[in-house]
């Protein structure tokens, strides 16, 4: 190999070492919009301080129901009356009841699924629906007493 080869080869590589550093540059510059999640990557910790929070998620477990929605134990809030989580195979949701009646606090669709209609109330009853390639889950909810309950489609 002449000492022209040489020069050529580690001017290659010294390019391309150049411009993958510039690359990897501009990717950190641009952020995690191009790479990653919106608010980065969460810590465990930071997770269950999140769904410990009284807002938007209840403290506890979330049941699951392979048929019909599931219920977990209503956590208190300052501002109205007891807030109850509901899970679908669809998605979840919580939902408190108040003086104007029930309303959806916040929804989630399951993985593969998207919202496809929400009455968040205040209202009698409120309602989401969950829809997936091949099914639709709707959660309705009313406040029997104090409390939401999930109840069958009219």
């Amino acid at each position: 190999m002449g000492r022209r080869s040489i020069l050529v080869a580690t001017g290659w590589v010294a390019t391309a070492a150049i411009a993958t550093v510039i690359g990897l540059g501009a990717i950190r510059l641009v952020g995690e919009s191009l790479t990653g999640t919106p608010g980065g990557v969460r810590s465990e910790a930071e997770i269950e301080r999140a769904l410990a929070s009284p807002e938007p998620v209840p403290t506890g477990t979330t049941g699951t129901a392979s048929a019909g929605p599931g219920t977990t134990g209503p956590a208190p809030s300052a501002s109205s009356g007891a807030r109850r989580g509901f899970a679908t195979d669809g998605g979840t949701a919580v939902a408190e009841c108040g003086v104007g009646g029930v309303r959806l606090v916040s929804w989630a669709p399951a993985q593969g699924y998207r919202v496809r209609d929400v009455d968040r109330g205040p209202d009698d009853d409120v309602e989401v629906t969950f829809q997936g390639a091949t099914r639709g889950y709707e959660l309705k909810v009313r406040c029997i007493g104090s409390e939401p309950v999930a109840v069958a489609d009219d």
